[in-house]
């Protein structure tokens, strides 16, 4: 695997940490106390960081490919608002977890 594939995931990876923080920071008794919350502001910069190592990820790998794969974020994310947040997920929502899934196997699938 190259330094441009690990980047990817490490892109993908850092994006569900940066969301998952921006979660916590939502716990914040007014929005003004959410902007300067840590978590917040790490969620941010965990989001700045992902996105410098999916630029480095497409110096190589064609956006028609990566771009697929960061769909794997909204799954990883929808399973953790689900068993560390306690959100709830209901048919329509597994269903569509289940479009992503096979629609950038798809797109994945024809890019190769």
């Amino acid at each position: 695997m190259t330094i441009y594939w690990l980047s990817l995931l490490g892109a993908i990876a850092i994006t569900v940490l940066g969301e998952t923080f921006l979660k916590m920071g939502a716990a914040s008794h007014s929005f003004l106390r959410q902007l300067v919350d840590w978590r917040t502001l790490a969620g941010v910069a965990l989001y700045g960081f992902a996105a410098l190592l999916y630029m480095l990820a497409l110096r190589r790998i064609p956006m028609s490919v990566a771009m697929p794969y960061t769909a794997a974020s909204y799954v990883a994310v929808a399973l953790i608002g689900r068993f560390v947040f306690r959100e709830w997920l209901g048919p329509f929502q597994i269903a569509g977890i289940g479009l992503i899934v096979a629609g950038t196997c798809l797109l994945t699938y024809g890019s190769l």
